[in-house]
């Protein structure tokens, strides 16, 4: 692409700053990517509480944000560069919204107030760009959270805006920002757009679907993700309204930092080891046993977890056949947190197996070492938009057991038997039987045909998916988006 573009990149999670699940793993990769393209990018986030200042500079002049009804609210912003490049982001700090102890919510549920949150980030993020005299050619938007970019560079703001397109990514279509429809007058785009069409949903507001009808270009993050929220077993409701989008949708697997998830260079390893030396992972399947107080063997297979406990993650899967899968000669480690159930369910199931282990929590480092010392790695899910723990599994020589939807079907081939290929194992149903049984499946191939199991580890950490495969992917996107925006047809 010989056009360099103005980014601006807005997102409610970033990685190293904030982070609850994928988006954050993004917006933290991807803009670095389009930078090495030769992009101009800028990223901007809320400055959260839990976002030390002391190392940002802070923009000396004040960021005033029109908020409707509510009158013009005041921020500070704050910047520096996102790690390992030279890519700029912002911070918008505003005490009463964002000094939580959560991103969108507590124990309690959601915060009350999150439809005035985002808006007033989204909002302030274009914002920004007029007190930077950035003149952005995309504006990308990221969730329900930033769905509003679309719409209100339409109207409220599109003298400032007229010529950026818009692209909305949806990294997770169930949660889609469903308010009262009283926040029409917040965001001033105009009651006009409080129509089936466009934001309105069952009288209230719906913010991501007023971002998909508006936006110039739509992605998701993985192909069968672009077609599975087309359906109504995974649309939430959208399925309709993004069918008849379908247009200007686009499936773009995420990519992964084989700088980090690498387990040639892992800091995190007892052991480094790459493809062509394997003796390493053996080490690591020691020390994670020890971690976790589990008898040391190199012949018995280990299956690791790390993930939210959560019902999209397939725990309920997971928690319905754990007892009967540790009757049989394997080990299992955990390492999550999420619904109260089920940390103390797999915590009572700790207590009374000694081949089965828990972290409830989350730790990088340990997560580390459950995708290098386990032998599988198991993803359940009920859906999953894209999945990077399937990928790094990959890079680990951990072949995952996942279920076949969204980004673990793209990635993942099944092990096939008579020609000896594949890189994990896939089942269909969501079930706890279909689940089990593929565990099963997978043990016996570990335990009873290692050569098979070797050759896939094998052909699993030669995989690679990278992020400039994937910003190249974006940059046709943003070209779809701008030939739109200017009314001409344009095919990827």
């Amino acid at each position: 692409m010989s056009e360099k573009l103005n980014i601006l990149f807005a997102a409610a999670e970033v990685v190293p700053f904030a982070k609850t699940g994928g988006l954050a793993d993004v917006a933290g990769a991807l803009p670095k990517a389009l930078q090495k393209l030769g992009h101009n990018i800028k990223v901007v986030m809320p400055r959260y509480y839990t976002v030390e200042t002391e190392k940002l500079e802070k923009l000396p002049a004040p960021l005033g944000v029109p908020m409707g009804i509510m009158g013009e609210l005041w921020a500070g912003v704050y910047k520096t560069t996102l790690p390992k490049s030279k890519v700029e982001i912002y911070f918008i700090d505003y005490e009463h919204y964002f000094g939580r102890s959560g991103l969108y919510g507590d124990e309690n549920g959601g915060y009350h107030d999150n439809d005035n949150r985002f808006v007033f980030f989204s909002k302030a993020a274009l914002q920004l760009c007029k007190m930077l005299h950035f003149t952005p050619d995309i504006i990308h938007a990221n969730d329900w959270h930033t769905a509003a970019l679309p719409v209100l560079a339409k109207t409220r703001f599109v003298h400032d805006f007229a010529y950026a397109a818009s692209v909305l990514t949806i990294h997770n279509l169930q949660h889609q920002g469903h308010f009262y429809k009283g926040v029409m007058d917040v965001m001033e785009v105009g009651w006009e757009y409080f129509n089936p069409y466009s934001l309105e949903s069952s009288e209230s507001v719906n913010i991501l679907k007023g971002g998909i009808a508006e936006a110039d270009a739509v992605t998701t993050v993985s192909k069968k993700y672009a077609l599975e929220i087309q359906t109504p077993e995974f649309g939430f409701g959208l399925d309709g309204h993004i069918r008849v989008h379908n247009h200007k949708l686009f499936g773009i697997l995420n990519g992964v930092d084989y700088t980090e998830w690498n387990p040639a260079v892992d800091k995190f390893l007892a052991q480094n080891y790459d493809v062509g030396n394997m003796r390493g992972k053996l080490t690591c399947k020691e020390d994670l046993q020890k971690h976790f107080h589990l008898a040391v063997r190199d012949d018995v297979p280990l299956i690791g977890f790390v993930g939210r406990f959560v019902k999209q993650k397939g725990i309920e899967l997971i928690a319905g056949v754990i007892n009967k899968l540790l009757d049989h000669d394997i080990q299992v480690v955990m390492l999550g947190t999420g619904e109260y159930w089920a940390e103390d369910f797999f915590s009572e199931v700790a207590r009374f197996r000694d081949n089965f282990a828990l972290h409830a929590g989350y730790s990088n480092e340990l997560a580390h070492k459950i995708e290098a010392g386990s032998d599988m790695f198991l993803m359940p899910s009920l859906f999953e938009p894209c999945g990077l723990n399937q990928i790094y599994s990959l890079r680990y020589g951990t072949l995952p057991i996942v279920r076949a939807t969204g980004g673990l079907d793209d990635t993942i081939i099944n092990f096939d038997a008579q020609h000896k290929i594949g890189n994990g194992f896939k089942f269909y149903d969501a079930t706890a039987e279909a689940l089990y049984n593929t565990v099963l499946w997978a043990v016996d191939v570990y335990n009873n045909k290692k050569e098979a199991f070797q050759r896939m580890q094998k052909f699993a950490m030669q995989e690679h998916f990278s992020w400039e495969d994937s910003a190249k992917e974006y940059e046709k996107v943003y070209l779809f988006a701008l030939q739109h925006k200017r009314g001409n047809n344009y095919e990827i």
